[in-house]
C-alpha cells in the first residue's frame, strides 16, 4: 500500500496540530503514477505549510484497512482534522473498482472511529445527502462533520478549492467561519460547484 508523508521546506515548520489525511481510490494499487491529487498534497505543503499522509486503495478492504490503521496505530491520529476522499461514485455512494458502497455501509464499517473528524469529497465525486442520511453518518461514525460538492463538471477539478479549504482550516478551527470565509473568497467557485457541508 502506498503511503507518503509530505516532507514541508524549512521555512514552514510543521504545525504538529494539523494533518490531512489523504485516501485515493485507484484501479490498482501497485501503479505507482503521480496523482492531482498528490500533487495538489505537495502544492499545499509547499505554500501553506499543511502537512498530509497520502494513501491509495482499490478495494474496500484496502479503505476499511487504511482507516483502521489511521485510527488503533497512528499516533498523530488526533492531528487529523480532515480525511480527504477522492473517490468516484453517486450522490450518496463511493465507487472502487466497479463496486458501489453507500455511505451508510461505510459508517458501519467505522462505528464510532471518526469523533471530531471531518470528511472531505473532492469532486471527483458528486454528495448529495438527505437530511437523514447526513445525520445516521455523523451520528453512527461520530465524525464532526461531512463536506463535498454538490456538482461534478467535466474538466473542472475541485482540487484549488479543496487546497483553500484546508488552509482555511490550519489558520482557524471554527468549521462555520472556514465556511463562511471560504464562500467570501471564493463565492464563484463554491457556487459553480455547489460546496455542501452536513453536520
Amino acid at each position: 500500500m502506498l503511503a507518503k508523508r509530505q516532507q514541508l521546506p524549512q521555512e514552514h515548520p510543521i504545525d504538529s496540530e494539523k494533518f490531512i489525511y489523504c485516501l485515493e481510490g485507484v484501479h490498482d494499487i501497485e501503479t505507482h503514477k503521480v496523482t492531482e491529487a498528490q500533487e495538489n498534497l505537495e502544492e499545499l505543503a509547499m505554500q501553506y505549510g499543511v502537512a498530509s499522509i497520502y494513501k491509495t486503495c482499490d478495494t474496500i478492504e484496502g479503505l476499511e484497512a487504511s482507516l483502521n490503521t489511521l485510527v488503533m496505530d497512528d499516533h498523530y491520529f488526533k492531528d487529523y482534522e480532515i480525511i480527504y476522499l477522492v473517490m468516484t461514485g453517486e450522490a450518496n455512494s463511493i465507487c472502487l473498482n466497479d463496486y458501489y458502497y453507500s455511505l451508510q455501509e461505510i459508517a458501519e464499517l467505522f462505528e464510532g472511529k471518526l469523533k471530531g473528524k471531518i470528511l472531505h469529497f473532492s469532486n471527483a465525486k458528486v454528495l448529495d445527502l438527505d437530511e437523514e442520511e447526513a445525520q445516521y453518518f455523523l451520528d453512527v461514525t461520530n465524525a464532526k462533520a461531512v463536506s463535498g460538492y454538490g456538482n461534478t463538471i467535466n474538466g473542472l477539478s475541485s482540487s484549488n478549492l479543496d487546497k483553500a479549504f484546508f488552509n482555511l482550516f490550519n489558520e482557524d478551527d471554527n468549521m462555520f467561519d472556514v465556511v463562511e470565509e471560504l464562500h467570501q473568497r471564493h463565492y464563484n467557485i463554491c457556487k459553480l460547484l455547489d460546496f455542501r457541508l452536513y453536520y
